[in-house]
């Protein structure tokens, strides 16, 4: 009578799947078995095994390394659930932070408001005794050039005042920079870091990178501002 109880729940927990929750799915052909129901199982194997004949020890380390498993995958779901949450409500609170605010980013256009003077960096690639900024307009004409002659490598920072090249000054919108530096003879391009205020901020879709929305620039994501100003 013994054996015939051990073989039947042997048997039932062969044709059963572990999964980490309770639920079943119908019409697939195999069971889906909770971890609760699986353990209920196990220990009533235990108790109905014929004691002249045990059940081996590697099958029931095996059982109770399968159940450990599952156990284990349902604790780190929990954990990467709260993981999750918690880094989107951080980036809430960043996001909230950093509307109306300007950042410095690696760009080669501006917008510049009126009355006031925008400043800038180069990023020096090699000492130069020629180092020079033209500025454009909307419409691709220039505008003024600011020369800042002999700079060692590295960053060299400049300013406009927002006037042309005649004192008069320009009205506000969104302008180019090219930096030009001449380097072993040969004039070389350089990047730029110019100011930009944010418009808006759009969140990570789970988990993702925050994306900031800059005022005349379009979006950038959040790993490329270099500084984050008042």
């Amino acid at each position: 009578m013994a054996d015939s109880t051990v073989g039947g729940v042997s048997s039932v927990l062969d044709q059963y799947q572990l999964k980490d929750n309770s639920s079943s799915k119908a019409g697939t052909g195999t069971s889906a078995l909770g971890k609760d129901q699986f353990l209920q199982l196990l220990v009533t194997q235990m108790n109905n095994q014929n004691p002249l004949d045990p059940q081996d020890n590697s099958e029931f380390v095996a059982q109770l390394a399968q159940f450990s498993t599952v156990e284990g995958i349902g604790n780190l779901n929990t954990s990467m659930t709260t993981l999750l949450a918690n880094t989107q409500s951080s980036q809430a609170l960043q996001a909230s932070s950093l509307v109306g605010r300007k950042v410095i980013v690696t760009t080669n256009k501006a917008v510049l408001d009126t009355g006031e003077s925008l400043k800038g960096a180069i990023n020096l690639t090699g000492a130069s005794n020629n180092v020079y900024v033209n500025v454009y307009d909307s419409t691709g004409a220039q505008v003024n050039r600011i020369n800042l002659g002999t700079q060692p490598a590295g960053t060299v920072s400049f300013t406009w005042d927002g006037k042309d090249s005649n004192g008069t000054q320009t009205p506000t919108g969104t302008y180019t920079f090219e930096a030009q530096a001449t380097i072993e003879g040969q004039n070389v391009a350089m990047s730029t870091n110019l100011p930009a205020n944010v418009d808006s901020v759009t969140l990570g879709q789970n988990g993702g990178e925050m994306t900031l929305n800059l005022a005349g620039l379009g979006s950038i994501a959040l790993s490329k501002v270099q500084v984050i100003g008042q």
